[in-house]
């Protein structure tokens, strides 16, 4: 029995209420490799997002195009998808913490290479934005991968659904804080200064792998090559509830990611500028971070299957609905709630890919999430951007989200499975 009345109060109905509300930090405290990871990965991922923003800035101030900002997507969707396939059988034959700070390194300094383009004019610039764009995406293809991998040998599998939220609550943090400040400092700085500031955050997330144990693969390395891809895959595609997991992101990625139609919603459609660009570029993750701080509940949500897919139809109608927006508000609220619903849906998605997956298998089945993750979204930039080059920004928005909700009903209708899915994970 305590004296201390604030104590009480925690320890009360009320208190154990808000523990269950809100995010569960256990898993940063039950493992100081974790902590240190998650630490690295926040201040990267914001830097990233610094740079995602003032690319699109930058084509779209030479361009005037949104085809031409499409087209980041196109130039890194082939090396996201050929590295990461190719990347997920290094996972997962060598020792991941060497994968990572030998990638983290390639891509600090490919963000100093931002930076130092960003300060010269040549009818080349283009181009080379464009190949700069291509090497971050393919070391990010391993990056990303490898770092996943580390979660299931840190942590013990109830503390899988809490690390997942608290990793969406880093990538939604990036999200927010990484275009918003990019628009300011690119605003009252330029261009350079958001891309230098990216190479600090890779040096930041670089010292914190460095501090780790090493994690070499358990019952890896057996095969490798074109063989080990298709093991990957296969493992993948025969998982059914692998399988309609990457089926429901590829079906929101691709049809209704709306990001390469940002800079000319923002200018033709709305009226604004830089500003509100960075605005709507960090509108999904204002959703998003109130779902990760509020995602205690989610640890003992039994019927994954129909919330990933609930979640997706929500994310594709609130992309359709962006495309009559009448004001910078009203856009920001749609991507807010579509960003929440993403958000939600993908910690689910996580946590059924890191439990279901054996650690052998669990770089290449990482690194086929990423290609889906991150080469679905650079594929939805060239969707976006050719429709809205036929048709106008606001109507690309609209059919893509309409697009989504068909592609995630037929996946449900296909494989009732998933939909039925109901997995107790718990929360002590």
């Amino acid at each position: 029995m305590t004296d201390n009345p604030s104590e009480k109060i925690a320890s009360g109905p009320d208190g154990a209420a808000r523990r269950l509300l809100f995010v569960d930090l256990r898993p940063l405290k039950a493992s100081t490799e974790f902590r240190r990871l998650w630490i690295g990965q926040s201040l990267s991922g914001m830097g990233n997002q610094m740079t995602r923003v003032a690319v699109a800035i930058q084509v779209y101030e030479m361009t005037q195009s949104s085809l031409a900002v499409g087209m980041v997507g196109l130039a890194a969707v082939v090396p996201a998808i050929l590295f990461g396939l190719w990347g997920g059988v290094i996972i997962d034959r060598v020792d991941r913490r060497k994968v990572v700070l030998v990638c983290s390194t390639v891509l600090c300094a490919t963000a100093a290479l931002f930076a130092t383009q960003a300060l010269f004019r040549t009818p080349l610039l283009l181009p080379l934005l464009y190949a700069l764009v291509a090497v971050q995406a393919a070391f990010t293809a391993i990056d990303g991968p490898a770092r996943r991998s580390f979660i299931a040998r840190l942590l013990p599998a109830d503390l899988i659904p809490a690390a997942a939220s608290l990793l969406q609550l880093s990538f939604q943090l990036s999200l927010l804080v990484g275009p918003l400040v990019g628009g300011l400092v690119i605003v009252q700085s330029g261009l350079a200064a958001a891309y230098l500031i990216d190479a600090v955050t890779f040096l930041c997330a670089l010292y914190t792998v460095y501090r780790m144990s090493p994690m070499p693969v358990e019952g890896g390395g057996k095969i490798s090559g074109l063989s080990a891809v298709i093991e990957g895959i296969r493992f993948a595609a025969t998982e059914h509830i692998l399988a309609a997991v990457l089926l429901v992101d590829l079906c929101a990625m691709v049809l209704a990611m709306p990001r390469a139609l940002l800079p000319a919603i923002a200018v033709e459609q709305l009226g604004g500028g830089a500003d509100l660009i960075g605005a709507l570029y960090a509108a999904p993750a204002i959703g998003g971070l109130i779902a990760a701080v509020l995602s205690g509940p989610l640890s003992s949500v039994r019927h994954q299957g129909m919330v990933i897919i609930a979640m997706a139809v929500v994310w594709g109608g609130t992309n359709a609905a962006l495309g009559f927006a009448s004001s910078g508000w009203l856009a920001i609220s749609l991507l807010a709630v579509g960003g929440a619903a993403d958000m939600i849906g993908g910690v689910f998605r996580a946590t059924l890919l890191q439990l279901r997956t054996p650690d052998h298998i669990r770089g290449r089945v990482n690194s086929l999430a990423s290609v889906v993750s991150t080469g679905g979204p650079n594929l939805g930039d060239v969707r976006a951007g050719l429709l809205a080059s036929v048709a106008t920004s606001g109507q690309s928005a609209f059919i893509g989200g309409l697009a989504c909700i068909a592609g995630v009903v037929l996946v449900s209708m296909v494989n009732p499975t998933f939909r039925r899915l109901a997995v107790g994970f718990g929360r002590t």
